[in-house]
């Protein structure tokens, strides 16, 4: 590859898609996207007048060919490749889509198609694959297998030395059988580590998922360990080995790269530059956002209000203006000392821009006789959304600290050194919650001010939250939200040393606790919340005490019942039992008489 940055054109359905794929691309020098098309046409056209322009101006296209859709579409898709490769025979494609059915992959396959990738790629791999394609070789991803096949040969068979062929019949039904089981246990085991890995399971689905993935683990040692690929026995012991270790290069609900036998620690950070670690960040937030988007907490939203996608394309949104505010930030080369001083300007900004775009910066409505700018009206509320959401939004100086300047990121209690797993894994879910109550943020102006203008309900509103009623019935429960956190929740969780987060989960927006210490903010309670602490403390001084009572009481009540009560009742019913006796004895001695 030349030092020239590799040039794309996007074609993909979907807007909110080619955004977030476009604003995670844009962090590598080495990528540039000039161009992007929704339709086929469109993209036949672009691809026309940038060919006019320079017939190097691209130089791959990624392509999504609608495999998971109508025939019809299908069948567009094949037909699009095929001018491509006519018009085009030198430039390379890249199919980015949903897996791929066997005979789409084939046909795609026979038309020139040079590389394919699920959509949910690592974004790591996703380069590799651009990168190798463009250079005028085929990368080819098979969900099935877990394997990357790259100028007609996995990556396993590039970097492993191929074995002997078994010459016996035994020896390759042996191998065949080994194969099969491998091929069943990996993907099985990626999905149930990946469930694992869901905020708010229960103990019972940990248990379960628990034994379920033991069971796995197991069963890969046997094939691994105890036959290899030769048929030959392996005599290392079951406490020597280390099983498959998973390791994933972000956090993608949906594909991990899989190491065999590897000793690799999985918590030891990659070499990852600031930048690169942003990128992986972000792609791995834009996956979580392809997940449903339905509140599964107890505690109402704001963004309940929104259909699903108006809530997707708001979190998109608030992801695209928060990495402008990173770029920002290093730009202006701010110090470390700096940042609890514009961290919070920082997240009020994305918040005004975000605004002004979601709502259209020069949009009007009605009230009543008089026309006004919708924006002007929703930033009246800025003090409030300072003050009440964004001033709340935990660990945010941490998460800047850790893109920016590649910080251990400090949370839980505990270190995490920068680009490990671990410290991926919170500074994900610290991102993820900060995007949730921005987004909250945004709606709470609107739900204030504008809650039940119609323009409002028919472009944004969930269709059961449209009449007047259940948007009454809606605010009044953010209301008694926002008083409850004010008096009760907030300094439980202050008393709890902990902050709560919501999370992108595969169900839906969970929630997740992280431990923190909060003695300063526990100090400076005053009235109600600080009579809710002295009553929590009361409770948990009291509990012991009354617990000790209350069974000291019941064993006295068993006693009584059992020993005295039951004793003297056991007695009476016994003279009485005797005493029918003795009176039905005589009466027998005479019916003999």
């Amino acid at each position: 590859m030349s030092d020239r940055p590799l040039k794309l054109l996007l074609i993909d359905s979907d807007p909110i898609f080619r955004l977030g794929l476009r604003q995670t691309l844009d962090e590598f020098p080495e990528l540039q996207v000039v161009a992007e098309a929704e339709t086929y046409t469109s993209a036949l056209q672009i691809l026309a007048e940038l060919a006019q322009q320079d017939a190097n101006l691209v130089n791959l296209v990624v392509l999504e060919p609608d495999n998971n859709r109508s025939a019809n579409n299908q069948e567009l898709g094949l037909q699009l490749i095929r001018q491509l490769k006519k018009q085009y025979p030198n430039l390379p494609i890249l199919l980015l889509c949903h897996i791929l059915q066997p005979g789409m992959l084939v046909a795609l396959k026979a038309e020139g198609v040079n590389g394919y990738c699920p959509k949910g790629t690592p974004i790591s791999e996703l380069i590799i694959a651009m990168q190798e394609i463009a250079a005028g070789n085929y990368y080819w991803v098979h969900e099935s297998q877990q394997l990357r096949e790259w100028n007609g040969e996995t990556l396993g068979e590039r970097l492993i030395p191929k074995p002997k062929s078994p010459k016996s019949l035994i020896n390759k039904l042996r191998n065949n059988l080994r194969e099969s089981g491998i091929g069943y246990i990996k993907p099985n085991l990626t999905e149930v580590t990946k469930q694992l890995q869901i905020p708010g399971l229960t103990v019972l689905n940990k248990a379960i998922l628990a034994g379920r993935r033991r069971e796995l683990l197991a069963a890969q040692w046997l094939l691994n360990n105890l036959v290899d690929s030769n048929g030959k026995q392996q005599q290392t012991p079951l406490n020597n080995v280390i099983p498959s270790t998973e390791l994933p290069l972000t956090n993608s609900a949906s594909r991990s790269i899989t190491v065999t036998n590897s000793r690799i620690n999985p918590s030891s950070p990659p070499l990852l530059s600031p930048r690169a670690l942003q990128a992986t960040l972000l792609a791995s937030c834009i996956n979580k956002l392809q997940f449903s988007l339905q509140n599964v907490t107890d505690i109402p939203l704001e963004i309940d209000i929104l259909r699903e996608d108006k809530k997707r394309e708001l979190l998109y949104l608030l992801l695209q203006k928060f990495a402008d505010s990173l770029d920002e930030l290093r730009t202006a080369e701010v110090e470390i000392n700096l940042l609890n001083e514009v961290a919070l300007k920082l997240l009020a900004d994305v918040w005004e821009a975000a605004t002004k775009e979601y709502f259209g910066k020069f949009s009007r409505i009605k009230i009543g006789n008089i026309e006004v700018e919708t924006v002007d009206v929703l930033l009246q509320d800025a003090v409030i959304v300072q003050t009440e959401i964004i001033n709340k939004i935990p660990s945010i100086v941490e998460l800047f600290s850790y893109l920016i300047f590649h910080t251990e990121l400090y949370i839980d209690n505990t270190s995490y050194a920068p680009g490990s797993y671990e410290a991926n894994e919170h500074a994900a879910m610290i991102l993820e919650n900060m995007l949730i109550n921005l987004a909250n943020a945004v709606i709470q102006p609107l739900l204030n001010r504008l809650a039940d203008v119609e323009v409002f309900k028919k472009d944004y509103y969930n269709r059961q939250l449209i009449s007047t009623r259940e948007i009454e019935r809606f605010r009044n429960n953010l209301s008694w939200k926002y008083r409850w956190q004010n008096y009760v929740g907030e300094a439980q969780q202050i008393f709890e040393s902990r902050h709560e987060l919501f999370v992108l989960a595969p169900r839906g927006i969970a929630k997740a606790f992280v431990y923190s210490p909060r003695n300063n903010e526990l100090s400076q309670l005053g009235g109600i919340p600080l009579v809710v602490t002295l009553l929590l403390e009361l409770r948990d001084a009291a509990t012991p005490r009354v617990q000790s009572l209350v069974s000291f009481l019941g064993n006295g009540v068993v006693f009584v019942l059992t020993r005295v009560v039951g004793r003297g009742v056991g007695l009476i019913v016994r003279g009485v039992l005797q005493g029918i006796g003795s009176a039905s004895l005589p009466e027998r001695k005479r019916n003999r008489d």
